[in-house]
């Protein structure tokens, strides 16, 4: 009888939860206002060539096009890199709670993953991933800004860590780069351990096309560059991407209306006294207590969707909601008082 490997039959499954996603979409962190690109019918017919436009990404990063993988979406980075650097036995370390494909992928290779809680407040516990790094640990996942947290590690902190565990992979998601500015990217010169991942799904608006990069040492993306099938990005988004990536005023305008919107989004949880995490990304998690789910319930009746964090470790109450553009912060803020008027929620009933 055929069966599955024992790592793959243990695997946790995760449920992206799509079905009737209707009304304004706050709840998976895409953008609200996509940007259009043309594409040609007759391109279908061909394969994809992911080189040239590869070189194309990597002048834009400022990195060698020899550093430079381009994947479909982030996912796919994380699971290459999985499957480069990690067998049955060793250890892979996440800060939880995180997004969900680090323990995913890193599992389903037969490592043990190393669950490290973030602090209290949910700001990242530095200390306690540097004492969880063994000689067995051969990859560590950071996702900075966090999802679903929004929080950021320091630049001399992630050094610290890849210092701390030059045997390991230091794999540094920065899907919301454009959010915060803050990056490491020119750190794979220096460092032989470092990769940094982003992803043209969030500021781009891109997240259908599935089309995100790895950037890493010239030294190991030969061994990464052998996980990854020749043509894993779509024709489409090979396509649009070299205009994408020369529209700097579309980008520039969306990130700085979610900006704006995630300023007011702060001050006026603040106003009311509910508990909020300091965000750096697209998006921000509040905690709502124990009406959490009547909370997300009556925001769907509004017609605006939001993403009910409850489950993630450490969040129990916890609801996070994206920003998009100012038309569509405003519809939030709207409904948001209207809900939290019907609801009575206040400081003093939080659980």
């Amino acid at each position: 009888m055929l069966r599955a490997r024992q790592a793959i039959r243990s695997l946790k499954e995760y449920h992206p939860p799509l079905g009737g996603r209707t009304g304004l979409r706050l709840d998976f962190n895409e953008n609200t206002v996509a940007a259009t690109y043309a594409t040609r019918v007759e391109d279908m017919a061909r394969y994809p060539e992911r080189e040239p436009v590869e070189a194309l990404v990597a002048a834009s990063l400022g990195v060698q096009p020899e550093a430079v993988l381009l994947t479909n979406g982030v996912d796919e980075a994380i699971h290459v890199l999985c499957e480069t650097y990690l067998e049955s036995g060793d250890e892979a370390v996440i800060v939880v709670p995180t997004f969900a494909m680090y323990e995913i992928n890193a599992a389903a290779t037969g490592a043990r993953v190393i669950r490290v809680a973030a602090k209290e407040d949910l700001s990242f516990p530095l200390e306690a991933v540097i004492a969880a790094v063994t000689s067995q640990t051969r990859l560590i996942a950071v996702a900075n800004p966090n999802n679903p947290t929004g929080t950021v590690v320091t630049p001399g902190g992630l050094l610290q860590i890849a210092n701390a565990a030059p045997h390991a992979a230091v794999l540094l998601d920065e899907a919301y780069y454009e959010f915060c500015g803050q990056t490491l990217l020119l750190s794979i010169r220096d460092n032989a351990n470092i990769f940094v991942a982003r992803t043209f799904s969030k500021a781009y608006g891109m997240a259908g096309l599935r089309v995100g990069v790895l950037a890493g040492p010239v030294a190991q993306m030969p061994m990464v560059r052998r996980v990854a099938s020749p043509y894993n990005v779509n024709i489409a988004a090979l396509i649009v991407l070299p205009e994408a990536l020369q529209d700097k005023e579309y980008v520039c305008q969306y990130v700085g209306q979610v900006q704006r919107g995630r300023t007011l989004l702060e001050r006026e949880f603040q106003s009311r006294g509910i508990p909020y995490c300091p965000s750096q990304a697209n998006f921000v998690l509040a905690q709502i207590g124990s009406k959490h789910a009547a909370f997300v319930t009556a925001m769907k009746e509004r017609g605006i969707l939001v993403r009910d964090r409850s489950s993630d470790p450490g969040c129990d109450g916890w609801v996070r909601i994206t920003l998009g553009s100012e038309a569509h912060t405003e519809q939030l803020l709207a409904a948001l008082r209207e809900v939290f008027a019907e609801l009575k929620i206040a400081p003093e009933v939080i659980a």
